[in-house]
């Protein structure tokens, strides 16, 4: 998957856990666990949530890189 992102660490420095952060960003604790994990791209509206909880820009926690095709 092409989006990175470093919420592991942001949640961290802000000292709260998957469950409390969910509760800020109005979604579950899975829902954050997944994103953490990269098996879920948040929605624009979701990724502004967090950054802002965060205090910090959507492209200091989240990054896409194009994949490289092999051969093409």
């Amino acid at each position: 998957m092409p989006l990175y992102n470093r919420l592991k660490e942001y949640r961290a420095r802000l000292g709260v856990n998957q469950q409390e952060m969910g509760a800020l960003a109005g979604v579950s604790r899975q829902t954050i666990s997944q994103i953490e994990r990269g098996d879920y791209s948040p929605s624009v509206t979701l990724a502004l949530k967090i950054a802002k909880i965060c205090n910090v820009t959507v492209e200091d926690i989240f990054s896409y890189e194009e994949e490289e095709n092999d051969g093409e």
